[in-house]
């Protein structure tokens, strides 16, 4: 039997950074079990084993923490005392969105409640279990969010502050970010009183490949990109939400996976923030997308679409120094990726209602 250099949990591994972690952690050698509600939408998992259950279940996460062999053992029934724990564990899942998901109000108690509740349930859970196991050598990756950070240093759009020292005093601008800054806390405080190894890392828009696209829960690249690649070759006018002045910096998601490696193979603890500082206007990462497809593009600014706040933008001051990490890659070349696997999904769903037209007509030509 083949033997693995070390075992993984992931959560929310059906998810965009999750499908991409557990790729990067068979690459290294690792047994991965991953756990969402829903398989990855765009490829298939590379997980060695994965359970489709609802993390919201107390007793789903007491049973996805244990680990009882390479042949995966979670639809078995083994007992706990041949079980062991992982040696880390992975926390992406949570209820995300872009700005129409997060910042309309609507979502705002079901963001707060899923999310708190899943990482309550592992950290209670992993602390039984150690105890029984006596052991707390399973270190827990959390992904937070620069949506934690205070609404009143993102006020002007060309000198935002986001510096991991700045979180205090707190004003998220969005339950979502309270959410994230709570459960920042609830990690620490369980490495502190219960010596469970943790590492935390804010996420700043992440994008890419194989990321949500279309429906509503899109973060702002993929919108765009869609929305580009709609028009036809001769351009046209896509919606912007808000002005367009508003700012922000986009991260690819390989590079999202090298940090979040990187901080997990450290001593650091954080909060560390995982970004880029190339920031740009709203209006620019549309003109990026238009260069990207060689379209002309008009805008067409919604100005009571839900924004967020006017400027955010990674500082890796701290993420230099701590993991001799910083972003590589430039905006237009993430744009570019994403754009070029967008257009094969508008392509395959073209060609798919194309081959649905033609058999409904052969149907109709035969009766």
């Amino acid at each position: 039997m083949r033997e693995y250099k070390k075992t993984a949990l992931v959560l929310g591994a059906g998810g965009f950074i999750g499908s991409h972690m557990v790729k990067r952690l068979r690459k290294e050698g690792y047994w991965v079990r991953g756990v969402d509600l829903k398989y990855p939408e765009f490829s298939k998992t590379e997980a060695n084993e994965f359970v489709c259950g609802d993390l919201r279940d107390v007793e789903i996460v007491r049973r996805v923490i244990r680990f009882g062999g390479y042949t995966g053992n979670y639809y078995s029934q083994i007992v706990d005392k041949f079980l062991e724990p992982f040696d880390e564990i992975y926390q992406f899942a949570a209820d995300m969105g872009g700005a129409g998901f997060i910042f309309t109000g609507e979502n705002d108690a079901d963001i707060m409640h899923n999310s708190a509740s899943i990482n309550l349930n592992l950290l209670e859970e992993q602390k039984k279990w150690n105890k029984d196991k006596k052991t707390n050598h399973t270190k827990i990756f959390y992904s937070s969010s620069a949506c934690m950070y205070p609404e009143h240093n993102q006020l002007d759009p060309n000198n935002p502050d986001c510096r991991e020292n700045s979180a205090y005093p707190a004003n998220p601008d969005s339950e979502y970010g309270w959410e994230k800054l709570f459960s920042e806390r609830l990690y620490l405080t369980y490495n502190r009183n219960y010596g469970i190894p943790v590492r935390v890392a804010r996420y700043h828009n992440i994008f890419g490949p194989e990321g949500t696209w279309d429906g509503g829960r899109e973060k702002a690249p993929a919108a765009i990109c869609r929305k580009v690649a709609q028009l036809s070759q001769n351009g046209g006018t896509i919606e912007v939400w808000g002005d367009g002045l508003q700012t922000r910096s986009f991260l690819f998601i390989d590079e999202c996976i090298e940090a979040t490696w990187r901080l997990m193979q450290s001593d650091f603890l954080g909060p560390v923030n995982i970004g880029s500082e190339e920031m740009v206007t709203i209006n620019q990462l549309v003109e990026t997308a238009a260069k990207v497809a060689n379209k002309k593009v008009e805008k067409n600014h919604i100005l009571d679409a839900p924004l967020g706040v006017r400027g955010r933008n990674s500082n890796n001051d701290l993420v230099r120094e701590k993991l001799g990490w910083d972003y590589s890659q430039s905006l237009e070349d993430g744009i570019r990726k994403t754009y070029e696997w967008i257009c094969l999904q508008l392509y395959s769903i073209e060609k798919e209602s194309v081959l649905q037209s033609e058999e409904e007509l052969e149907l109709l030509a035969s009766g």
